[in-house]
């Protein structure tokens, strides 16, 4: 049985996760609209592995016997600068999002809870993974800095992902 505290913890995660996703598919609108059609993919496929993520917290809690809370979304920005800055805002979100799971995976630990902290290690993971495909493109973007062709060549790798189901 898990307890009220990671319970409450875990619904919060669940929300930063779909805050992400909204973020992400924001971002997709974004690039959408400036016709930088590839990192408007990139950007939709990070939505899609959000709304995976609070999906996999959901389902754990509910295994769990938990009750689920969703929360209010909050509202996330509509423009940026640059693609640069869209990626390092992307960046410090990701950073963001790893502190909130180490915060889990401690207060799993401080509670005992060695299924929720076995589970959470997915997460950490997968947060490896995020800051380090958004600091590629970071630096591929620093490296054409403003060369229109360059960042259509990165557009152009950008729109090669693909949509893999993580749930």
């Amino acid at each position: 049985m898990i307890s009220k505290r990671m319970e409450e913890a875990l619904n919060n995660q669940i929300n930063e996760e779909l805050y992400s996703a909204y973020l992400y598919l924001s971002m997709s609108a974004w690039f959408d609209s400036i016709g930088l059609k590839g990192f408007a993919n990139w950007m939709m496929v990070q939505y899609k592995e959000e709304t995976d993520h609070a999906m996999k917290l959901f389902n754990y809690l509910a295994r769990q016997g938990a009750k689920i809370e969703l929360k209010a979304i909050a509202e996330p920005p509509k423009e940026w600068k640059s693609p640069l800055h869209a990626m390092e805002e992307t960046l410090k979100h990701e950073q963001h999002i790893t502190k909130c799971i180490n915060e889990l995976v401690d207060l799993a630990e401080k509670l005992k809870d060695r299924a929720t902290y076995n589970m959470l290690q997915w997460f950490v993971d997968e947060q490896v993974e995020e800051e380090e495909n958004d600091r590629d493109i970071i630096d591929k973007l620093k490296l054409v800095e403003d060369s229109k062709h360059g960042i259509l060549l990165v557009d152009k790798e950008l729109a090669q992902r693909q949509y893999t189901p993580e749930v």
